[in-house]
């Protein structure tokens, strides 16, 4: 478990609490470990369509871009007419810092735990949950984690990575993309059906 300031935290284990604190707080749905796959890294969002699926304005985007806190990874603006494109990771992390916002945790919080998620591996943001108390963001990566923070009175709210990822999956699914190269009709139209397929598979299965 690391607390997101660069401080690594191991909670007082409370195993008689466990179950009644998981219970309270709901924690079942906090850690995922479904098949959740990214888009392919030459596919993005202009950034109207990361703001709908993230939940946040074009101000806000804009500002976050400007001082580094979520950069688009596709495709930055070079110039006059470029169009800034963000991919799928990109718009998952805007999700998350909404979230975060939301929860009244400051902007400054904020920078410090998108700065050790941006860092992660993209298979490994799946298994994170962002817990907070208020003051700090911690990651914990079990379900043992969660419950030690929920125990020791630490955790106010949890947000599940791969909770967020099936939500940014399904709003994206029907928002149209773009190649980094600009040939977007065919690729977008294949990244959108993939992303259709792999909600219509959970919806169903």
């Amino acid at each position: 478990m690391t607390r997101t300031g660069d401080t690594d935290l191991t909670a007082q284990s409370a195993s008689e609490a466990h179950a009644d604190a998981a219970a309270a707080a709901g924690v079942q749905g906090l850690l995922f470990d479904d098949d959740l796959r990214p888009m392919p890294e030459d596919v993005g969002f202009r950034g109207p369509t990361a703001c709908a699926a993230a939940g946040i304005t074009y101000r806000q985007l804009d500002y976050w871009a400007r001082t580094g806190l979520v950069s688009p990874s596709v495709r930055p603006a070079t110039g006059s007419g470029t169009q800034r494109l963000y991919g799928f990771r990109d718009v998952l992390l805007l999700k998350v810092i909404k979230r975060l916002l939301d929860a009244g945790i400051s902007l400054q919080q904020i920078r410090t735990a998108i700065a050790h998620l941006s860092k992660r591996g993209i298979d490994d943001l799946t298994q994170i949950t962002l817990m907070s108390d208020g003051a700090s963001v911690y990651m914990c990566t079990s379900p043992d984690e969660v419950i030690d923070l929920l125990a020791g009175g630490q955790g106010v709210f949890g947000i599940a990575l791969g909770g967020v990822w099936r939500e940014v999956e399904g709003s994206l699914s029907e928002l149209p993309t773009e190649r980094a190269d600009g040939n977007d009709e065919e690729s977008g139209s294949h990244a959108n059906d993939e992303l259709a397929a792999r909600r219509r598979a959970r919806m169903t299965g």
